[in-house]
């Protein structure tokens, strides 16, 4: 298998100079996770499921290692875990690493092997048991390697905010080091990996931080609260399949308990107030003025 030496900036920011939708996210990607590994809805498991073939329809999808080499190194290979580090869907197989990043309209499906292809599937993995997992992608900005380890792509990564190991106290000390605004610093996948801009905001809204604070600003107090805020506001969405606001999502409902994100102009769950939005960072982004003050001394220098 050719060791993967590509550029890692695009691929742990997922933009290649795009400015991507806000699904999904680390409990989107979760719960297609959790699906595949599981089966769910009617979709069997494709652990223990043998690659007979592989269709590439479109070769955009494909980052590594190319069109035919991909599709030659991936057959007869089995699905033996299927995981999540961020936002990629991390899938070990009998040999090497196959790895997904669905970005703004990717999604993976398990299906009857046989049905015709929809317009979009631009990858199909004909799998054993008659079934077909299948890439579906209508904006075409996902991608999949296929790699010896995962650390060749994903090295650049934060911790992951729901690890066990990712205490208040590092969390403290990652905000000081890095000295930036909040929103923007939380978005950022080498700073903490599965943050996108619903789950920000809704973890921003519970730690009561208004989105252009700064990282170093923060005392013990906030900090303790901005880490309670992402993991619960992760595990909200964990808990509802992720959210179905996006066009392209299947299944979720955690838009159901939003607390800010696509709110403005509505009544703020907590206090009553009216949510507001501002942009930050190119990025739409929803706080409750009450709940989330910016003091003069806690703003952008």
């Amino acid at each position: 298998m050719i060791k993967y030496s590509g550029a890692r900036s695009s691929v742990v920011d997922g933009t290649d100079g795009i400015i991507l939708s806000p699904m999904p996210e680390l409990p989107e990607v979760e719960t297609i996770a959790r699906k595949l590994r599981e089966g769910c809805g009617g979709e069997p498991s494709i652990l223990g499921r043998e690659i007979r073939s592989v269709e590439i329809r479109h070769p955009k999808p494909i980052a590594f290692p190319g069109v035919e080499v991909a599709r030659e190194q991936m057959r007869s290979l089995v699905f033996e875990e299927i995981s999540r580090r961020g936002k990629f869907l991390v899938c070990r197989l009998s040999q090497g690493y196959l790895l997904i990043h669905l970005r703004m309209s990717g999604d993976l499906q398990v299906l009857p092997a046989g049905q015709p292809p929809r317009k979009h599937d631009h990858v199909i993995w004909h799998l054993s048991g008659d079934a077909d997992l299948r890439f579906h992608d209508p904006r075409r900005f996902g991608r999949i390697w296929l790699v010896e380890s995962p650390q060749e792509v994903l090295g650049p990564l934060g911790p992951e905010p729901l690890a066990p190991d990712f205490t208040a106290a590092r969390l403290g000390e990652m905000l000081r080091a890095r000295k930036r605004l909040l929103k923007p610093l939380l978005l950022d996948q080498t700073f903490l990996a599965g943050l996108g801009n619903i789950y920000t905001d809704e973890a921003l809204h519970r730690a009561r931080l208004h989105p252009l604070r700064r990282s170093e600003t923060l005392q013990k107090d906030e900090v303790a609260r901005l880490w309670h805020g992402i993991r619960a506001a992760l595990r909200v969405g964990i808990a509802q399949d992720g959210a179905s606001i996006d066009w392209v999502y299947r299944g979720g409902n955690s838009q159901n308990h939003f607390r800010v994100y696509g709110r403005e102009g509505e009544r703020c769950k907590k206090c009553g107030a009216k949510i507001r939005q501002i942009v930050v960072g190119q990025r739409s982004t929803y706080f409750c003025p009450k709940c989330q003050p910016l003091g003069r001394k806690n703003s952008r220098k």
